[in-house]
């Protein structure tokens, strides 16, 4: 780690340059995070309550959110922040429960309430951007593209938009695989959706994917070969209701669906429900993210094992089930009255360091080129059964909100096991009609 006077030199040149730009008023933006008796400078950060002259230390308030299964780790992460640069300022730093799933619908609602730092999932950031909730960043912006492998990284990729960086990469694993229990399946058992459901059956228990997602149900349509696009408009182009290019028909997908609900070894569950599922023995198998790793594996002991996404049964032949593969990423919200401060801790969260850090307690898989390339990341079970399924992953990101409903639609009636008997052919033109629909304020 640099010599710790040359990091705040450093830290403080990049602030005053980068927030000469920001542009955000002093008054009526997030005023109950100022702190007492301090006066704004009119760029977004707080001057110091003093004259300068004094050697007094500014005050500056942020608030950070992040998943309320990182609340501990994030903590840490804040306490060695503010020891880092308690030379700087003296900063009140409160950490506040959202998930990197929720935050789009959670930051949108109230952008100028929203926290100074958060973290998000990279499918949401076309949507935040919109909502004039991310400040491009300024802040070692060269630094980061580099140390997350570059410009054409993936990682790097998902953070900017039209050349301009808008977060900071988090981790390289926001994709899903499917856990399994080896004390009831074999290597070549996982390879087939229907094996495993029949095994899981016949020993009274379940499979589980969260068919309530338009996220997960996307595995069906993108192995069949179906298309979502994202348009200059921000709307969606997507070709579920017809053929693929592989020829395979939108019904048969949708009907494989259904039957795969009906069947006696799997139940849809949302991610709580799969981590309970897990500790109580009922779920011995279930496609989830790397997030869920460290309770799989404590619920398994020896027989945690993860592997690509299997086939399943479509028209009658094996499809391979598809995925998307996506990343976390930092982003700071523009009205922050401190937003140069916010920059510097969401560079910190995200550095080399700190990725390491999140591998080691929550499992995840470090964006960070050196961070990931330690061999004990190498050596992970979940992060192998990602890379093996990257092959058949498409780059999440190109939803558009009008994606999801119809898609959680489409699953509720699969969950149902379709008990009204509604047309199938009509059902996918509903529901593609909704996903292509323009984006509202666009």
């Amino acid at each position: 780690m640099k010599k710790k006077v040359i990091s705040m030199l450093l830290a403080a040149a990049m602030i005053t340059a980068m927030t000469a730009g920001c542009g955000n008023s002093s008054d009526g933006n997030k005023g109950d995070d100022a702190a007492a008796g301090s006066e704004t400078d009119g760029t977004g950060d707080q001057a110091d309550a003093s004259d300068g002259n004094t050697g007094e230390l500014e005050n500056v308030s942020l608030t950070m959110w992040g998943a309320e299964e990182d609340q501990t780790m994030l903590q840490e992460m804040i306490d060695a922040f503010k020891e880092e640069y308690k030379d700087k300022a003296n900063f009140d730093i409160k950490l506040g429960v959202c998930s990197e799933s929720e935050a789009r619908d959670n930051i949108t609602t109230d952008v100028e309430s929203a926290p100074d730092v958060y973290a998000f999932a990279s499918d949401q950031i076309q949507t935040l951007l919109a909502a004039g909730a991310l400040q491009e960043i300024t802040l070692n912006a060269e630094g980061v593209i580099e140390a997350n492998g570059g410009a054409d990284a993936g990682a790097v990729k998902a953070a900017t938009i039209d050349g301009k960086l808008y977060a900071y990469p988090e981790t390289a694993d926001n994709g899903y695989f499917m856990f399994y229990n080896k004390e009831y399946f074999t290597d070549d058992d996982v390879k087939s959706l229907d094996q495993m459901m029949k095994i899981a059956a016949d020993n009274g228990k379940k499979i589980t994917l969260d068919y309530t997602s338009g996220w997960y149900l996307w595995s069906f349509f993108g192995g069949a070969g179906f298309e979502l696009t994202l348009n200059e408009d921000r709307s969606n182009t997507c070709n579920i209701n017809g053929t693929s290019a592989s020829g395979v028909k939108g019904t048969d997908v949708l009907q494989g669906m259904i039957d795969v609900c009906k069947n006696p070894g799997f139940v849809s569950l949302q991610d709580a429900e799969f981590v309970t599922g897990l500790n109580d023995g009922s779920i011995i198998a279930g496609i989830n993210g790397s997030w869920n790793a460290e309770t799989a594996q404590k619920a398994w002991g020896d027989n945690y094992a993860a592997a690509k996404l299997p086939t399943f049964t479509c028209g009658g032949q094996q499809v391979q089930m598809g995925s998307f593969a996506g990343y976390k990423l930092v982003g700071v919200n523009p009205y922050s009255k401190n937003v140069g401060h916010a920059m510097m801790l969401a560079d910190w969260i995200t550095n080399e360091a700190n990725q390491t850090k999140r591998f080691e307690v929550r499992g995840a898989c470090p964006s960070n080129v050196k961070a990931a390339e330690a061999d004990a990341v190498q050596q992970n079970i979940a992060l192998a059964a990602i890379s093996a399924q990257s092959q058949y992953a498409v780059l999440d990101g190109v939803q558009s909100d009008n994606y999801w409903d119809p898609m959680t639609a489409l699953g509720g009636i699969c969950i149902d096991g379709n008990s009204n008997n509604d047309d199938l052919q009509k059902l996918l033109d509903n529901a593609v009609e909704g996903i292509t629909q323009p984006v509202a304020g666009e």
